[in-house]
């Protein structure tokens, strides 16, 4: 998916984040500045957390949110190791109704849940980036359908009907 700037990178987080229902856990992954922070800042609006409230976790690892949906934003960056990220209680979010974003999350793979959503970004340019998915698990593929429906809403929406295209543009057929 193409995401051409910071703020369509934002607005995409909420519509995972409108999407999400629950028990999630969100594996993000892209070099420095590829806009990890930003599409999570994106799901804790879309979860109803104003997004103001949201930062970085780089410096103390785990933020958490209140919303629709409690959203733990955790960064595994300055971690060296896997047993470092255990000993922050990471596998302990992985319960209940919590949804768990993990920026850096291909740091330590082996400590993620099985059903996970992987999303990685990649710069194309200083200003695009491109996401890609993958879903494992039920959860997980059960966002993934709930954004591609939200995709075609969108296509949809942008579209105009078939009813209201004419030849004239103006909504009424032209005669001759």
């Amino acid at each position: 998916m193409a995401l051409p700037s910071r703020t369509a990178t934002e607005a995409f987080g909420r519509i995972i984040g409108r999407s999400l229902a629950g028990g999630e856990t969100l594996a993000l992954s892209g070099e420095l500045g590829a806009g990890k922070t930003a599409l999570v800042r994106g799901i804790a609006t879309g979860l109803g957390t104003p997004s103001n409230q949201v930062t970085s976790p780089t410096f103390v690892l785990i933020h958490e949110y209140e919303g629709r949906l409690p959203l733990i934003h955790v960064d595994l960056y300055r971690l060296r190791s896997g047993a470092e990220a255990e000993g922050i209680g990471l596998q302990e979010y992985f319960h209940g109704n919590i949804v768990t974003a993990i920026e850096w999350a291909d740091k330590f793979p082996e400590l993620l849940p099985s059903d996970r959503f992987e999303l990685t970004l990649q710069h194309n340019t200083p200003t695009t980036r491109t996401a890609r998915m993958i879903a494992h698990g039920p959860r997980a593929c059960t966002l993934l359908a709930a954004l591609k429906q939200a995709a075609r809403q969108r296509r949809r929406a942008a579209t105009p009907s078939a009813s209201r295209k004419t030849a004239t543009g103006r909504g009424r057929p032209r005669t001759s």
